[in-house]
């Protein structure tokens, strides 16, 4: 039976190219010279961004999420802080990009592939939505049904089985 998985990840490399790039551009721009400014990478999934004033962080979000916007992440789904972080001379913000589907997510998936109608069976498993199907073209119409509706998270379809 065909089957493929729904999942919501954050490709590492990208998100590193993403924030390298980032500050590159950082670099070239003439409203940050002499401004101790950065954007890092943190971990595996969170950027860091520091400067030295509330109103120069909000402009570093934006430079990070239209260079990640550029390599293909969404930026729409990162948790941002409503405000940033005052530790001495610099303001802090963190943009953490979520890995996995959270189980209302999930529910809310099944949910609707179940009231479409469609000839498919789907499972939780984890953090992954798995979809079993008799024919490539219901598995198609599915990923087409995910594509159109408004979920509160990036999804990625991904180890398609035939």
């Amino acid at each position: 039976m065909p089957t493929f998985d729904i999942v919501s990840e954050v490709d590492k490399e990208e998100l590193r190219n993403a924030a390298d790039n980032a500050n590159r551009e950082l670099a070239t721009r003439f409203d940050f010279r002499g401004v101790d400014a950065s954007i890092e990478l943190v971990g595996d999934d969170t950027i860091t961004l520091k400067c030295d004033s509330d109103f120069q962080v909000r402009q570093l979000e934006e430079i990070a999420a239209k260079n990640c916007v550029k390599r293909g992440i969404s930026a729409a789904f990162a948790e941002v802080e409503d405000e940033p972080v005052h530790t001495g001379k610099t303001f802090t913000l963190n943009m953490k990009f979520k890995n996995g589907l959270e189980q209302s997510t999930a529910r809310q998936i099944v949910k609707l592939i179940k009231e479409k109608g469609a000839k498919v069976k789907a499972t939780i498993q984890g953090d992954k939505v798995r979809v079993e199907g008799k024919k490539r073209d219901d598995l198609q119409g599915v990923m087409a049904l995910l594509r159109e509706e408004k979920i509160d998270q990036d999804l990625q379809f991904n180890n398609f089985r035939d």
